[in-house]
Parts: C-alpha cells; sequence; structure tokens
C-alpha cells in the first residue's frame, strides 16, 4: 500500500532546476535510501516530502494520518532545555508515559550520551545530531526522514542505528553516504540524477547492479541512434539519385533522430595523484601521551609511518581519533614522548570541521583554491586553479560564484581541492565521508590508490575503511592502541574471534573483490566461440552476409510499393472496399517495412563491429 506519493515535483532555485517533473512513491514499511551527487537536491526532496518546503510545482500526498518525522542535519534545541528533556518534548503522551522515559535513557546511552541533566547549550554538534537521532527513533510515525543519520556515530553506533532501523516496522527515507549501511538496511534505492529520479527495488548492491544495466542500455540506445542518423543519413543522400521523390517519412525520422539528445553522464571528479617527494625520515611517534584532566586519551603510543602506509584510526566518539590527527599537525602539543617530522614531509590536512567552518561566505570560489596554488604539478603537467576546479565540477560560471551560496556537500568537495591543491605527501583525512556524495568518494578511493604518500584516514564509514586501509589501530577504553592489520571488515571479524574464542577467518568480505572489472557474464550468445581459452573475432554468419548484401534492396521494394499504395488511395475515396483493401495493404507493407529497417540497423550494427575488429 502506497503511504507516500510525490508527483511531478518541479523546484528551482533561481536558474539552477533541481527537479524537473519528478516522480516516486513510497510503501507501507519500505526503507529507502536517497542518492545523488552533492547539489542536486537530495536534502531538498527531504524537505519537500517533511512539509518544510513547497515544491514550484506538483505536490505531495500522503495516506490519512501518516505521521511523518524528521532528522535534519542541523537540528535545533533549546539552550535552556535538559538532553532528557529535548528528547522527550515531541513524544511523551498519557499512553507511553511509563515506558517512554526509560527507552530514551537506554538509546541515550546506546549513542555515547549520559549525562541527561546537561543543558543542550552545552552541547557540541556530534551530540545534538544524536540527540535528534533519539526524539525522531522514539517516535511512532508511520515514517521516518533521515538526513544523514550516521554522520557523528561512531562503528558501534552505527551498527545499533542500522539494527534499530531494520527492525523498525514503520517506512525510512533517508540520506546517507554510508554504503555498508544502504546495503544492509534499504530495501529501495531512490536516485536524483538531473532533476529526475530513479527507483530501484533494491539495496545498494543490487542498485549498482540494475544502474549498470541502465546505462548499458542508454548507451546500446545511443549507438543504436547513431547508427541509424548515419545510414539514415547515407539513405537520404543516396535516395535522391536513386528514385525521384524521397519518403516523407524517412526524412521527418532522421530530423527526429538528428535532434534527439543523447544520455548525458553525471560528471565525475576527476583526481590525478598530486604530491611532492617524500625523504627516508617520515614521521615517527614515540612513547606519546595525551591527557584532559583525568581523562587518559592516548597511552604509550609509539608509531613509525612508512612510506605508502595507509592506516586507519578507529574508536567511539571522543576516544582522542582527532586530538591524535591535531598532535601530528601540530596543533596540540603531547604531554609526554616524542614526535618527529621529516625535513621533506608535507603534511595535508582534511579536517573534520575547521574547513568548512572557516570558508568566508562573501569569496569567490576560485579565489578560495588559488589562495593555495595558481598551478599544480601533475603527472600530466602543470594544471591551473581552473583546471582543477572543472575537475571538481565547478564550471566555468560556479568558479566565480560565492562560497556562501554553496551546498554543505559542495563545500566539503571543495575542501578536499584545498587540501590536495598543496600537493601533500602526507594526507591526512578526518572524517572525509561526513557530506562528500558517493560518487566522489568512489573517485577519492581510486585517487588514494595511485597516491604516492601516506594516508592516515580517521573513519566510522566501514566501507572506506575497507576499500582505503592495510593496517587499523583501535583506541581502547583505557587510552591504548591496538593494531591490526587488514581493513575494517578484518578488524571487525579479529574482534569476533577475541570475543568468542571462535575462528571466523576466511570469511572477510575485505577479499571478496572490490574491482570494477571482478564480475563475470550472466550468458553467452550462441555468436561465442572459444578455442584454447581464447577469444575470436566477431564475423557475420552465412545467413546474415547474404542477408546484408540484399536487404537494401528488398527495402526499397517496399518503400516503392507504399508509394504506390498511397498515391492508389485517394482514387478509392468513393469505393469502400476497395479503400478498406488499399489501407490493409498499406498497413501491411508499413509493418513489413518496418520490420525490414529494424533488421537492416541490426546488421549495420553488426557490420561496424566487425569492422572495429571486435572480439567475441
Amino acid at each position: 500500500m502506497n503511504i507516500l506519493t510525490v508527483e511531478n515535483i518541479t523546484k528551482a532555485y533561481g536558474e539552477r532546476k533541481l527537479f524537473d517533473k519528478a516522480n516516486f512513491y513510497l510503501q507501507e514499511g519500505e526503507k529507502a535510501g536517497i542518492i545523488g551527487i552533492n547539489g542536486t537536491g537530495k536534502s531538498t526532496l527531504l524537505k519537500i516530502i517533511a512539509g518544510l518546503e513547497e515544491p514550484d510545482e506538483g505536490r505531495v500526498v500522503k495516506a490519512n494520518n501518516t505521521v511523518i518525522r524528521f532528522l535534519p542535519q542541523n537540528p535545533f534545541f533549546l539552550k535552556e532545555d535538559t538532553v532528557l528533556e529535548a528528547v522527550l518534548k515531541d513524544n511523551k503522551t498519557a499512553e507511553n508515559e511509563s515506558y517512554i522515559e526509560a527507552d530514551a535513557k537506554a538509546m541515550l546511552t546506546r549513542l555515547g550520551v549520559d549525562n541527561w541533566d546537561q543543558p543542550c547549550g552545552e552541547l557540541s554538534g556530534g551530540q545534538k545530531k544524536r540527540l535528534a537521532l533519539v526524539s525522531v527513533l522514539l517516535s511512532p510515525a508511520e515514517i521516518l526522514i533521515l538526513d544523514e543519520p550516521t554522520n557523528h556515530l561512531d562503528n558501534t553506533m552505527a551498527d545499533w542505528l542500522e539494527d534499530t532501523l531494520r527492525k523498525r516496522k514503520g517506512a525510512v527515507i533517508m540520506v546517507t553516504h554510508d554504503r555498508y549501511f544502504l546495503d544492509s538496511v534499504s530495501d529501495r534505492i531512490i536516485e536524483i540524477d538531473k532533476g529526475h529520479i530513479y527507483s530501484y527495488e533494491a539495496n545498494y548492491s543490487g542498485y549498482l547492479e540494475l544502474k549498470l544495466m541502465r546505462e548499458e542500455m542508454e548507451e546500446a540506445s545511443q549507438r543504436k541512434r547513431e547508427t541509424i542518423l548515419r545510414n539514415e543519413l547515407k539513405w537520404v543522400q543516396r535516395g535522391a539519385r536513386a528514385r525521384s521523390t524521397k519518403q516523407k517519412a524517412r526524412l521527418q525520422r532522421y530530423e527526429e533522430l538528428r535532434n534527439t539528445q543523447g544520455p548525458v553522464k553525471d560528471g565525475q571528479v576527476q583526481l590525478a595523484s598530486i604530491s611532492t617527494r617524500l625523504g627516508r625520515t617520515t614521521v615517527e611517534l614515540e612513547h606519546i601521551c595525551k591527557s584532559y584532566g583525568e581523562t587518559v586519551l592516548i597511552r604509550d603510543f609509539s608509531y613509525i609511518f612508512l612510506k605508502d602506509d595507509r592506516v586507519g584510526f578507529i574508536g567511539r566518539n571522543g576516544c582522542g581519533k582527532s586530538t591524535l590527527m591535531k598532535i601530528l599537525t601540530g596543533q596540540v602539543e603531547l604531554d609526554s614522548g616524542h614526535l618527529e617530522i621529516g625535513q621533506t614531509v608535507k603534511i595535508g590536512y582534511y579536517a573534520q570541521e575547521l574547513g568548512t567552518e572557516q570558508m568566508n561566505p562573501q569569496k569567490r570560489v576560485i579565489d578560495y583554491i588559488r589562495d593555495v596554488a595558481e598551478y599544480v604539478d601533475t603527472p600530466e603537467g602543470k594544471v591551473s586553479a581552473a583546471r582543477m576546479l572543472e575537475r571538481f565540477l565547478f564550471t566555468g560560471e560556479d568558479q566565480y560564484g560565492l562560497l556562501g551560496k554553496l551546498s554543505g556537500g559542495e563545500k566539503r568537495r571543495l575542501y578536499l581541492l584545498k587540501v590536495l591543491m598543496g600537493a601533500p605527501n602526507v594526507l591526512i583525512l578526518d572524517e572525509p565521508t561526513n557530506d562528500l556524495d558517493i560518487a566522489t568518494l568512489r573517485i577519492l578511493e581510486d585517487y588514494l590508490d595511485t597516491f604516492e604518500g601516506i594516508v592516515i584516514v580517521v573513519s566510522h564509514d566501514r566501507y572506506f575503511l575497507d576499500r582505503t586501509v592495510r593496517r587499523i589501530f583501535a583506541f581502547e577504553e583505557d587510552g591504548r592502541l591496538v593494531q591490526y592489520e587488514g581493513g575494517y571488515t578484518d578488524y571487525a571479524i579479529r574482534k569476533e574471534e577475541e570475543a568468542t574464542g571462535v575462528s571466523v577467518a576466511g570469511v572477510s568480505l575485505a577479499g571478496k573483490g572490490t574491482g570494477r572489472d571482478g564480475g563475470q557474464s550472466t550468458g553467452e550468445s550462441s555468436r561465442t566461440a572459444w578455442k584454447d581459452g581464447q577469444k575470436k573475432k566477431l564475423r557475420f554468419t552465412y545467413q546474415e552476409q547474404k542477408e546484408y548484401e540484399t536487404i537494401e534492396g528488398v527495402i526499397a521494394k517496399l518503400e516503392d510499393t507504399l508509394e504506390q499504395i498511397e498515391r492508389k488511395i485517394p482514387e478509392a475515396a468513393r469505393d469502400f472496399v476497395k479503400l478498406n483493401e488499399l489501407t490493409m495493404q498499406k498497413e501491411e507493407t508499413e509493418k513489413a517495412l518496418e520490420e525490414k529497417m529494424e533488421r537492416w540497423m541490426y546488421l549495420e550494427d553488426l557490420a561496424a563491429r566487425i569492422k572495429a575488429g571486435e572480439m567475441i
């Protein structure tokens, strides 16, 4: 049963159109994940569904008595309200009074908030987000709308939320960059792409397969259109010499094909490896310690980062991960121990919050990047700041726009470029997946594969860790850091083995193959031929070759027949029997001509592939 329908919505901000007569529906109990590149309108769509914004055109229809609760990216609470008062304010009723306070305290504890009398005015942004999440989860609403629910959650919290949403009977619509989370929770993916909404009845893994199929179909249609257009042009040009008249329908079809726009591909962030040479001495930590009052964050930690190291740091919120990154960058002093930074080390620090907060809203995008460098050296040669901005999807017009007009995700993407423009050889990424869209994350992951230097990552994103790091340090309760080899999944398996005493080795997802070329064909055409494991060149069968040589003559005869029939129809206007007979002949001839044209297009496409030397 549909409980929510979005009908033909259009939404624009100035000349920027986010949605163009877009549609989708939500069924009872569905868990839908919304994805799309930054700036496409994901958060705007959530606000429209929640009734916080109105579309320019179209409407949102929900079933009778359907209650919706919304988790925004940046929630607001009254400063004087206590933590417990804030989460109970919109949820406590006479019916649930006996148990809701206990439920609220249990959820707050799971999300690392245990001072229930603390005023909200004293909370950090991350703590407020977790408070808002508890408030929404306590609600019996039929639809939960969640904007980046995993931001500011550590891995344990994300696991708990994943399990909670899976068990929830109500429907959920969420925007999140966490691909493992999407894969586990969602049973439907809503993709926003160039003003349109595409719906895939699958989790994230299934979406990737279905999207690939859709793009392959669009590309095949475009190839077919180009083949038709090319050959139609030949036919039109040749037809003037071969016959005295040309078919109007054929000319009209040619014009329609010529004016039809092919599929537009998404822009993708393009990154060339940018770094400077790293000498013998890198970054060395010797018995470092750091405490704040009685809270020990780092206890006697030593490590020498090797060239090309890929190291991840994980742990609960507040355990000291960001503090360690600030120690490495010289922003925080050690209590004891020694930090040595090599003379050739050039650190690029992608901070969790600092970067976008310090953006002057009145500054132009291109000036923000030029402050770092006008040109940067890449394997392709010197690349200008303007060209690098284009690679990061900031076009000429966007480059001269103001920083204050960018979305949160666009600011994070721009901040990432600024860090890379400094050509670091030690790259420190503190929660890089917050507010970056999935498409940008995939490109960043590919970039890190080729980055010539050290990569240090703090992240709660399990997929990103699996994809980018080869060693993990986990913060323990007493300030110790414990080393684990492999990505996040390998770490999780080791922790399970330690907890249960039972080996689960051999089931690591990290070795399942994340490469784009790892797929297998689901079937082979009868044309495929193998010999000693080698492919053969594509070629016509004997029957196809004969048909290819004669089909144009067959089409010409059918067109002549159709032309003769059309000339006779006006003459038979008063003879109903004759007119009916000619009309049937015309329909049969048109059908036969259409079938032969389809076959001709196939053979022409096949001939082009054979000429190109395609293998099968």
